[in-house]
């Protein structure tokens, strides 16, 4: 890998431009993923909080966990609305979402491809580079008195 800089350059670098890069590359990366499967990325999300609540979960239940990432806010009411009318969710009399058999076996799918998505992604950085990327990311946020987490 051939980097932008030699390490004395790199220490100048903005850390604005390159945290939005590295975003900016991965999002549309596993968005493109995604839409081979025909959904987005809020979707996803969407299909893996319902599946891991024990009796599915209600729309405020999804909307709580998911609101705050990438800027989703609550724009999750249309994604939401979307997987309903793929037949991917149901809604109970209960007011829970609840994954049909069609989309159990597209979560599951998905679950398979995001395993080799991430392997693209994290190629040639080990686990303790990565946690240590993390925590400096983390601090920086920290830092700069903004608010960030990820369950």
């Amino acid at each position: 890998m051939e980097y932008s800089h030699d390490d004395a350059g790199l220490v100048s670098q903005p850390i604005g431009y390159w945290s939005w890069a590295a975003s900016d590359a991965v999002v549309t990366y596993i968005r493109a993923e995604l839409s081979q499967f025909g959904v987005t990325q809020p979707q996803w999300w969407v299909l893996n909080q319902v599946m891991s609540g024990e009796n599915g979960r209600t729309r405020e239940q999804v909307t709580a966990v998911l609101k705050g990432y990438l800027g989703v806010g609550d724009a999750l009411g249309p994604e939401i609305d979307g997987l309903l009318d793929k037949g991917l969710l149901v809604l109970g009399d209960d007011e829970r979402l609840r994954l049909t058999d069609e989309g159990s076996d597209l979560q599951r799918r998905i679950a398979e491809r995001q395993r080799v998505i991430r392997g693209v992604v994290h190629d040639g950085i080990d686990d303790e580079e990565y946690v240590r990327t993390l925590k400096v990311l983390q601090r920086m946020i920290h830092n700069v008195g903004g608010k960030a987490w990820h369950h």
